[in-house]
């Protein structure tokens, strides 16, 4: 497999170091995934653009991570799973809900439940739901806003997802404590 060049802010392309140093301000370090974007700013941009956007959507911080964690599973991606789950430790997911996440399990808040089922939905039909589908999201609450926010965080896990996969991030020291693999969904199914 390629070994993709993993930057620092000394060595990124010029249109990646702010990024890069903004999120070792924010964060105390670089985390891999970045690192490795930084080798296409422009995939690094949509990236740290795309996730200032959702932080700006009509979810929650559960609700968010309910929709990220769940493609995180879904596509498999080790790494995001190990850093959602830290991120939704400091954001206050309750534990359970990271549990069911974690392992694919129904969620026992039946909206976020309907949340979950409807990110599996979106990104397992390739984004073609059924109308049931759709009824069933707004009878949980939801309005077509959330539909369309569900979308956008798909789309933000795929960037992050495959790129994780294509260049086989290691997974940081601060992300370790929650590493998983795809066998720990299965373990639990």
């Amino acid at each position: 497999m390629t070994d993709f060049t993993r930057h620092t802010a000394d060595t990124a392309p010029t249109a990646a170091k702010p990024i890069l140093e903004g999120a070792q301000k924010a964060l105390g370090f670089v985390p891999n995934l970045y690192a490795t974007m930084a080798e296409a700013p422009s995939l690094l941009s949509a990236y740290a653009q795309l996730g200032e956007l959702l932080n700006k959507s009509s979810f929650s911080a559960t609700e968010l991570q309910v929709v990220l964690m769940t493609n995180n599973r879904l596509n498999g991606c080790d790494y995001c799973m190990a850093a959602h789950t830290t991120i939704s430790q400091g954001s206050g997911v309750p534990a359970d809900v990271i549990e069911a996440l974690r392992t694919g399990t129904p969620i026992a808040d039946s909206k976020l439940e309907a949340l979950r089922q409807f990110a599996v939905t979106v990104n397992e039909t390739r984004g073609w739901p059924i109308q049931a589908d759709l009824d069933a999201f707004f009878a949980a609450g939801y309005a077509q806003q959330q539909v369309l926010e569900v979308i956008l965080g798909t789309a933000f896990k795929v960037l992050s997802n495959y790129t994780n996969h294509v260049a086989t991030t290691p997974l940081d020291a601060a992300f370790q404590p929650n590493a998983w693999t795809p066998a720990d969904a299965r373990k639990a199914a």
